[in-house]
């Protein structure tokens, strides 16, 4: 693509989608024109976008004539519908929903790992993988160029803000209502979040596993290109706004020790090392939101397992996680 594009965002009045426009301004990407579209309710609305205003348009199957790349955050069932339609016109599709994550013919792209799948696109559809699956590799791919990943126990610690501004809403409501004795009201999550957590994020499935704990597996495999990984992971929902933390166990064909581990990641794009515990420097939510990188830290060698390492990641999943990564790939094009 030599020619700035003409780029559209799919659910640009989201949380997602307006921090799509944030990554573009501050990236600079080169856009030839800038079409926003979200569904009826919103349309008129309008955002600001390198110092003027955009107006929201409605979504339809009429929107994509002319556009080259559609950056789309508005849930998986406007992803199936609206998604082959405008590949069918003639754009590149960048998806944030998991409709087309392990379809065989859709590339699921973070560009720090494997950027040049996202030049075979026979559907016209990249995938944007999960948002910890993005942070956990991030802070694991270093270490798999130079010790070769084989497994991963995983635990996850996810910010509120993963279940959209109805999460953040809820927590906030809760804190409120503790503060001033009101009683306590559950609508997004089974069970109280202020002051607890919560080992439940998506849906279960037959194996006891829930949806969001499979996709490590899966996606992991998918992106890394290794179909024998073996993964464990369970998904946590957590009383913080806004950054998800993993807490993972990294299996290695070769051992490793935390030298060598701390030094793969030395001019890393897009993951940074935060290793110091005696000075209290490791990574923490508030140190990632808003931000770019991801952070690693608390690397140390397991003391079960053989050739594995303990390290804790964390990234900012709006961003990194979600509406970065999509960019990331719309630059990549």
């Amino acid at each position: 693509m030599k020619r700035q594009p003409h780029l559209a965002i799919v659910g640009a009045t989201g949380a997602v989608g307006r921090e799509m426009l944030v990554c573009l301004e501050e990236r600079d990407f080169p856009l030839g024109k800038l079409t926003l579209l979200a569904s009826a309710r919103s349309a008129g609305q309008k955002l600001t976008f390198r110092g003027e205003e955009v107006t929201i348009q409605v979504l339809t199957k009429e929107s994509f004539d002319g556009i080259d790349v559609a950056l789309f955050s508005a849930g998986g069932g406007i992803s199936e519908e609206f998604g082959p339609v405008a590949a069918k016109a003639g754009c590149v599709v960048i998806d944030n929903s998991s409709a087309f994550r392990m379809d065989p013919d859709v590339p699921l792209v973070v560009p720090e790992i494997n950027p040049a799948a996202a030049a075979h696109h026979p559907r016209g559809i990249i995938a944007n993988p999960n948002c910890s699956t993005i942070i956990t590799l991030m802070g694991l791919y270093p270490l798999h160029q130079a010790f070769g990943l084989t497994g991963i126990i995983a635990s996850t610690y996810q910010a509120v803000s993963g279940s959209g501004a109805q999460g953040i809403a809820e927590l906030e409501s809760q804190i409120n209502a503790l503060a001033d004795g009101s009683p306590i009201v559950k609508n997004i999550y089974p069970h109280q979040i202020v002051h607890n957590v919560i080992p439940h994020v998506d849906r279960f499935l037959d194996d006891g596993y829930t949806k969001e704990e499979q996709k490590m597996l899966h996606e992991g495999r998918k992106i890394l290109g290794l179909p024998d990984l073996k993964v464990t992971c369970t998904c946590v929902r957590v009383p913080v706004m806004r950054s998800h933390s993993i807490s993972l166990t990294a299996i290695f064909e070769k051992k490793p020790s935390v030298t060598e581990a701390q030094a793969a990641f030395t001019n890393t794009p897009g993951i940074r090392l935060a290793d110091d515990p005696t000075k209290g420097i490791y990574p923490t939510p508030l140190d990632t939101t808003g931000k770019d990188d991801c952070l690693v830290g608390r690397i140390r060698e397991d003391q079960v397992l053989p050739n594995a390492l303990a390290i804790w990641v964390v990234g900012d999943q709006v961003k990194k996680g979600a509406a970065l990564n999509a960019v990331q790939i719309a630059e990549i094009l």
